[in-house]
């Protein structure tokens, strides 16, 4: 699917449920070593983005939540999705995609249950105006597909890890 075309509610759906999977695929069996190695000054750690993505994911859960639940019609939406990227995964790795998981797993069923009313219901954002519900999953969508493509290409490129072991000595001819 080109993330550029019009997405459908199933279709958001679907990209917001693979995400903790995605993730944990993508960093499975990774040390403390190599989510806080740095590839440059200007980028982040691999546990800064994905600290910032399971953040800023649980945040849109909670947005979402309460604005169907709550009947929330304002919210500052841009800031909720991308709150900025200080955030340095601070608890164990394997702890906080469960709990992003299990969050997730309720906004879906919850997003699973919405209609064309609830899917085209506004909310009142200070920066972009009006914006549906699905405009906001959409966006939640892109965002989340972008930082996973920016989380496989930092893996790929960790250096690998190396034995600190001493050398063996030259065998004897």
């Amino acid at each position: 699917m080109d993330l550029e075309e019009e997405m459908s509610p199933a279709d958001v759906v679907l990209l917001m449920s693979s995400v903790p999977e995605r993730i944990g695929d993508l960093v499975y069996g990774l040390d403390e070593p190599r989510l806080r190695y740095r590839h440059g000054p200007a980028f982040p750690t691999l546990g800064g983005l994905i600290g910032h993505l399971l953040e800023s994911g649980s945040k849109v859960d909670a947005l979402l939540r309460h604005a169907h639940l709550d009947g929330v019609a304002n919210a500052d939406v841009r800031a909720t999705i991308d709150p900025g990227h200080e955030d340095e995964l601070t608890r164990p790795l394997q702890e906080a995609l469960e709990d992003f998981a299990r969050i997730r797993r309720r906004t879906v069923d919850l997003l699973h249950g919405w209609g064309k009313n609830e899917w085209d219901r506004k909310l009142r954002d200070p920066r972009a105006g009006e914006i549906t519900l699905l405009e906001v999953c959409r966006m939640v969508a892109r965002h989340e597909i972008a930082h996973i493509a920016q989380i496989r290409n930092l893996t790929v490129l960790l250096p690998e890890p190396r034995e600190l072991a001493p050398t063996p000595p030259p065998l004897a001819e």
